[in-house]
């Protein structure tokens, strides 16, 4: 069998983040709804960037967001991902590596631009994502590396990737290597309207090859057509064999078989900007689980990222999260 070079391989969209604050008028003005994720053409991202006023670019994509706090953690990240050889994404690639995340997908010289997402803050600390695909859009099978799926522990891969047949393909690609390997399997729900698209597929993966779920509570209530989530959690559990439900403030709920662990929120002086929070809370979760913690400690470890992700700009972290877990006594 192959060794384990990597703790957690993840799979996504490459984005760079391009954030501004507005105000719920904006929202409204700009005819959006509040809290979702839409996918928009180039006409559209241009004129979204001319009305939505100063902003900042990071480099994001929900994956990659996870990737990065895996290796802020000290875990061994990997992080598969498509952007063009172009300026955005030549800043993606080394903002990667300089978190420590190996990624050697290859770029695209040509096609599309790298993919954006503009990221509108509301006073709410609410976000409304507007994604502009563009490059990501064309990983596919070919850009999964076999010998970096089979020596990762977990491979974890985003919903979003279902938005497009090829990268459908490519996560399908990756779920087959991985499960030959004996190695685990791992997906986000992404987003609600995600779910909606791709309700069907969503359950056939989940029972088929899918070890470890991350939903939170919107989105695991949208996958099972109800609005009880203790319903809604009674079904995942039967469908695979770890689900991790997060339920903001509410904190977060991990079911394994006949297992319930409820863990409350970590504590957050003020919320800035909960872009990130998912992404981080499975950063912090994995890291504890590839190294068999208990089931709690692994939700505390991503409750501790989210709350650090929320209380500034950015989806990434600002501090060592390796550092600032010892610090809370949780490593």
């Amino acid at each position: 069998m192959t060794d384990i070079r990597f703790d957690v391989l993840t799979i996504g969209n490459a984005i760079v983040d391009v954030i501004a604050r507005v105000e719920d008028s904006f929202i409204a003005r700009e005819k959006l709804v509040k809290g979702s994720m839409n996918l928009i053409d180039e006409a559209r991202a241009e004129q979204l960037y001319a009305a939505m006023g100063p902003a900042r670019e990071v480099s994001g994509g929900s994956a990659g967001n996870t990737a990065a706090g895996v290796a802020s953690f000290g875990g061994r990240a990997a992080y598969f991902g498509k952007v063009k050889k172009d300026q955005l994404g030549d800043i993606y690639r080394h903002d990667m590596r300089a978190q420590g995340v190996h990624f050697d997908t290859a770029a695209a010289t040509d096609g599309p631009a790298t993919a954006r997402s503009f990221i509108l803050v509301t006073p709410d600390s609410e976000r409304t994502m507007n994604t502009y695909l563009g490059a990501c859009v064309n990983l596919t099978a070919a850009d999964i590396d076999e010998a970096t799926v089979q020596a990762s522990r977990v491979t974890y891969m985003e919903g979003y990737l279902y938005d497009r047949p090829e990268a459908k393909d490519a996560f399908r690609r990756a779920s087959d290597i991985a499960r030959a390997a004996k190695r685990l399997t791992s997906v986000t729900l992404s987003d609600s309207f995600c779910v909606e698209r791709h309700r069907d597929d969503f359950m056939h993966l989940i029972r088929s090859r899918i070890d470890i779920v991350f939903a939170n509570e919107t989105e695991i209530k949208s996958l099972y057509q109800t609005q009880n989530f203790n319903g809604a959690m009674e079904a995942i559990r039967r469908d695979c064999a770890v689900a991790v439900l997060t339920r903001s403030e509410k904190g977060s709920v991990i079911v394994r078989g006949n297992e319930t662990v409820e863990v409350p929120a970590h504590r957050v002086a003020k919320v800035i900007d909960v872009t990130g929070a998912g992404d981080l809370y499975a950063a912090g979760f994995l890291f504890g689980y590839t190294r068999d913690m208990p089931l709690k400690r692994c939700a505390e470890l991503g409750g501790l990222a989210a709350a650090e992700v929320i209380s500034h700009v950015g989806a990434r972290p600002e501090v060592n999260l390796k550092a600032h877990a010892a610090a809370a006594g949780l490593l």
